[in-house]
């Protein structure tokens, strides 16, 4: 084979379509020169992104075809599936982002596969729900039939529990509710998902979370394929529950005894269900009849949750939720409950801080002395860890603090309250990202909270965030990794100090800077 050139590549990126004349032009022009080395073009290439790295390894390797589909041109490879392959596209006239989702080579022969995979987008492509990812184009090509949808900036919710290990409650059950919400929608309009599965939920970058891929949506009625004997592997779990549970195929509350797994798994950390490939295992009456309270797995949880979980997984359909809507009103009570239990427990520990019933640790000086005595302060991080990390931190300096794990319930209870709740707010942006920004700058845009200060925690390397927040002289940034020196002297600049304590702090903060300084912390 011919070594490869710097010409013979921008041939090869012409004749794929990839760049025009024009473009290839302004980068020789770019260059000065042609006579110059592959790493130099195509550094130049990336560089101005032009190209990809996943374009550039197809055009190394001889590909002549995969680069677009359709109007849309492939830019990376975000996902491999048993059954399809999903890319990253850009649709050439508008510059609009999407997801690809074309059949893989081996099933593009099995008719029935490739039927189910167009009448899957087909169906789904008249679905438009902010909890389900929308399908905007089906295509039925013979060499690549593929699917077009929305692409979701984010995370699967098995990849979100596998790095956070479990979610708080109040965050497990708005991801649940929003998960029911789609079927309920999809129930409307006739529709089940039938492949129910922590990978098939996308979380987008605000914590909303987006229904993916409908099983046998589109073969609901199966005259033509049984679950038990289908080739798709994605309705042997179904299959093995409705065996189990004695029930029809594609009975409706299969997907709500999945939702209850799924509930499960993120508050618990646990699987509901052993994890296995295994046909026969998957199918096995044991695995679904065999199911531990998720109390004996995890005693921490909230026992509303509790008993919604314990209802969902029921493995007698009439003692399930019998529809989606049913579900959802019960989760939305089970949610303000939790949320309320949260208020109630933070507020119970303020009370008591009130009282001296809780200063851990409390020094020499009288609580009346503490910098933070007689100030609330609300932490706003999902994150337990974290949680526990700043209530004893500033508990030990006589803080009062309250603990949301959401943004948006936390300034919504501030904007709610009667009568002032707290002299500062700690956003957390580590875990809550882009919801945690936003709630900071709506805390200080709204007329009800402007006046109070807030603190932005924020990792340096998170530039976007930085640029993204709106700061005055009662909106600071603090950097992560947290320096309890420096958040004590941000809260007494933002807050001064208590009558009578205010120069004693400051000579103690200054002692501890200095002594710090000297032992080059």
């Amino acid at each position: 084979m011919a070594e490869m050139t710097a010409e013979k590549l921008g041939q090869k990126i012409t004749d794929a379509g990839l760049l025009d004349s024009r473009q290839l032009e302004a980068v020789w022009g770019e260059l000065g020169t042609r006579e110059v080395t592959l790493d130099q073009f195509t550094s130049l290439l990336m560089r101005r992104d032009l190209l990809t790295n996943f374009q550039l390894d197809r055009l190394f390797k001889g590909e002549r075809s995969g680069y677009f589909y359709g109007n849309f041109k492939v830019l990376y490879l975000a996902g491999t599936g048993t059954f399809a392959r999903v890319y990253r596209a850009v649709e050439r006239e508008t510059g609009r982002v999407v997801a690809v989702k074309v059949l893989r080579k081996r099933f593009r022969d099995d008719g029935i596969m490739t039927e189910q995979f167009l009448r899957e987008g087909q169906i789904v492509s008249g679905l438009r729900h902010p909890n389900i990812v929308p399908i905007h184009e089906v295509s039925s090509n013979p060499n690549a039939p593929y699917l077009v949808m929305e692409f979701v900036e984010g995370r699967n919710l098995r990849e979100m529990v596998k790095i956070r290990k479990k979610l708080t409650p109040a965050e497990s059950m708005r991801i649940i509710i929003d998960i029911i919400s789609g079927l309920a929608y999809a129930a409307e309009k006739g529709m089940s998902h039938r492949d129910l599965k922590l990978s098939n939920v996308l979380i987008t970058s605000k914590g909303r979370a987006k229904l993916v891929d409908f099983g046998l949506a589109a073969i609901r009625s199966t005259e033509t394929v049984k679950d038990d004997d289908s080739p798709n592997a994605r309705t042997i779990d179904y299959a093995g529950l409705e065996r189990a549970s004695g029930c029809r195929a594609n009975d409706p509350r299969s997907d709500l005894f999945f939702v209850g797994c799924m509930l499960y798994s993120i508050v618990s950390g646990y699987p509901a269900m052993f994890e296995t490939r295994d046909r026969i295992q998957r199918l096995s009456l044991s695995r679904y009849q065999n199911i531990k309270p998720i109390l004996q797995v995890d005693p921490t949880v909230p026992r509303a949750i509790a008993a919604f979980v314990q209802k969902s997984i029921e493995i007698a359909p009439e003692k399930r939720y019998a529809t989606p809507v049913e579900m959802l009103e019960d989760a939305k009570r089970v949610q303000a409950r939790v949320e309320a239990g949260e208020v109630a427990e933070a507020e119970a520990a303020t009370a008591a801080a009130a009282a001296g019933e809780i200063l851990p640790m409390a020094p020499a000086k009288p609580p009346a002395e503490l910098e933070g005595a007689s100030r609330t302060v609300m932490i706003v991080e999902s994150r337990l860890e974290m949680q526990d990390v700043f209530r004893e931190k500033l508990k030990k300096y006589g803080y009062r603090v309250l603990v949301f794990s959401d943004p948006v319930r936390a300034v919504t209870r501030i904007e709610d309250a009667a009568t002032k709740l707290v002299d500062c707010v700690l956003f957390s942006t580590l875990a809550l990202g882009d919801e945690a920004l936003e709630a900071f700058n709506q805390f200080g845009d709204s007329d009800a909270t402007k006046k109070l200060p807030a603190i932005l925690f924020v990792d340096p390397k998170q530039s976007d965030l930085i640029k993204g927040a709106r700061l005055s002289d009662k909106r600071v940034l603090v950097s992560m990794p947290l320096k309890v020196k420096e958040l004590r002297e941000t809260l007494v600049n933002l807050l001064g100090a208590p009558v009578g304590a205010g120069r004693e702090i400051e000579i103690e903060l200054a002692i501890e800077r200095r002594g710090a300084g000297e032992t080059g912390r």
